[in-house]
C-alpha cells in the first residue's frame, strides 16, 4: 500500500511539473471565478458528518489562493454561500455561517497580503454574522495584494436586481425622472454597481463537483467568461487540476464576437 502511495505521488509530481512547464509564458486569467461545489457530497461518500465536509473545503481555499498567486492572478471570487442555500436546515446553516465567518477570518489575518470584498446581499445574512463579515473585510483596506472577493449570501438574479435599485435610489436623489434616466441609461450605468463594481470581469470561471452550470452565478459578468468543469469535488480539489484549467484557458482563442 506505502509503495503504490509514492508511486502516486511521484506520477502526480511528474505531471504537475509538465503541466507547469507547458504554462510558462502562457497567458494568465485576471480575474478567476470559483464555484466551490462537493462539500457535503465529499463528506457523505466518506462517511462523515455534513459539517465535516465544509471545515474540509474550508481548509482548501488558502492553497487556492497560494495557486492562483502564484499564477499572478489579480482577483479571485469564492462562492461560499448562495441565496438558495439560506433555505437549509438551520442546524446545517448555522454551522456552514460559522465556518464561512471562520474562513474570512483566517483570510483576514494581517500575516496575509489579500484585500478581501463581502460580496452578495448581506441583509439576507443574520446580523452578527453580515456584521463580522463586513468588520474582517475592512481589516484589509489599503493592503496591495490579491483583491479575494467572498461572495456570501449570493445570488446573480439578486444582483442585478440590487444593481439596478441603487441605480434608480441614486439618480432618485439626484432629480432625475424614470424617463430622463431611460434616455442615457446603458450597461455601464448597472455594471457600476454591482458588487464587483471596479473590477475586471472574470476571464474564467471554475466549478468542481461535475455540475456543469453556473446556478446564477456572476451571471452579469460572465458575459465573455470561459467556463472550466472539474469532475474533483471541492475538498479534493489539486493544484494539478487548477494548473488543468489555466492550460485549457490558455489554449482558448478568445475573439468577443469579432
Amino acid at each position: 500500500m506505502a509503495l503504490k502511495v509514492r508511486l502516486r505521488e511521484l506520477i502526480y509530481d511528474v505531471y504537475q511539473r509538465r503541466l507547469r512547464r507547458q504554462l510558462r509564458g502562457a497567458r494568465s486569467p485576471r480575474h478567476v471565478g470559483v464555484i466551490l461545489d462537493g462539500n457535503r457530497r465529499w463528506a457523505k461518500e466518506a462517511g462523515l458528518d455534513i459539517a465535516h465536509g465544509h471545515r474540509a473545503g474550508a481548509r482548501k481555499i488558502s492553497e487556492l489562493l497560494g495557486w492562483c498567486q502564484e499564477a499572478k492572478v489579480e482577483v479571485v471570487t469564492l462562492w461560499l454561500l448562495s441565496t438558495d442555500n439560506l433555505n437549509r436546515s438551520s442546524a446545517e446553516l448555522d454551522a456552514l455561517l460559522e465556518i464561512i465567518a471562520g474562513v474570512v477570518d483566517e483570510l483576514t489575518d494581517a500575516s496575509n497580503p489579500w484585500r478581501v470584498r463581502i460580496v452578495g446581499a448581506l441583509d439576507m445574512l443574520p446580523t452578527e454574522t453580515a456584521a463580522r463579515l463586513s468588520a474582517a473585510a475592512l481589516r484589509t483596506e489599503g493592503r496591495t495584494g490579491m483583491q479575494v472577493n467572498v461572495a456570501a449570501g449570493y445570488g446573480g438574479r439578486q444582483e442585478i436586481a440590487d444593481a439596478v435599485r441603487k441605480l434608480l435610489q441614486q439618480h432618485a436623489e439626484a432629480g432625475t425622472t424614470i424617463e430622463e434616466l431611460a434616455e442615457f441609461l446603458t450597461v455601464d450605468h448597472i455594471s457600476e454597481h454591482l458588487y464587483t463594481s471596479g473590477q475586471p470581469d472574470p476571464d474564467l470561471l471554475i466549478r468542481t463537483s461535475g455540475e456543469q452550470r453556473l446556478s446564477g452565478f456572476m451571471l452579469w459578468q460572465s458575459a465573455h467568461s470561459e467556463f472550466w468543469f472539474c469532475e474533483a469535488y471541492w475538498p479534493a480539489f489539486r493544484r494539478v487540476d487548477f494548473l488543468r484549467a489555466l492550460r485549457e484557458y490558455s489554449a482558448r482563442h478568445r475573439r468577443y464576437g469579432g
